[in-house]
């Protein structure tokens, strides 16, 4: 199930437009495993740990996430909205209308919902390794090393970019390792 980066187009003495579809790949690879999408289940507890703490309304809970999370998830409003329709589907929020805005609230089954765990915030889990801001340093740093691979297939010579190769191969190698550790 392993590529090499051969396999990415990414050979000793490749032409430079294949470099560049690799490094292409690579960051696709990595945006798609670390963008700012989460869990449908972290926007639900987000919307329900911050409402735990004071009405709201929803550009305000987005906001809020955002801050919280460091800049690293801001989700969208179409993320949002249908989560506090569907909170206030089920009974756990009442949404009141002033000046113009709806003001999302707790009801008492939410604070029953919340008092049992169902609003965790996502980022308070962060020490589980399953927040997006640590998916984020990943991808960046996979990223920064694309960039890196890329510049030596510009710059180099064919024996660096041989030697490229053989480090990048022995980083996938090490890669995988970590993954094999109990």
């Amino acid at each position: 199930m392993h590529q090499s980066f051969g396999s990415f187009g990414f050979t000793p003495g490749a032409a430079g437009e294949s470099l560049w579809e690799a490094v292409d790949q690579l960051r696709s690879g990595f945006e798609k495993r670390a963008g700012s999408r989460v869990a449908r289940g972290d926007v639900r507890a987000a919307v329900l740990s911050l409402l735990a703490e004071e009405p709201m309304h929803g550009y305000q809970i987005i906001r809020e996430i955002e801050q919280r999370s460091g800049g690293s998830w801001k989700p969208s409003a179409g993320s949002v909205y249908p989560t506090l329709q569907l909170l206030a589907d089920e009974g756990l929020i009442t949404a009141e209308e002033s000046n113009g805005r709806k003001t999302y609230a707790l009801t008492d089954a939410g604070r029953d919902a919340v008092a049992e765990g169902e609003g965790e915030a996502p980022w308070k889990t962060a020490a589980s390794g399953e927040s997006p801001k640590r998916h984020g340093a990943l991808a960046q740093a996979g990223f920064d090393l694309a960039q890196a691979a890329a510049q030596v297939g510009r710059t180099g010579t064919p024996e660096q970019v041989t030697e490229a190769v053989d480090v990048l191969e022995r980083a996938r190698r090490e890669l995988y390792g970590i993954l094999a550790q109990d």
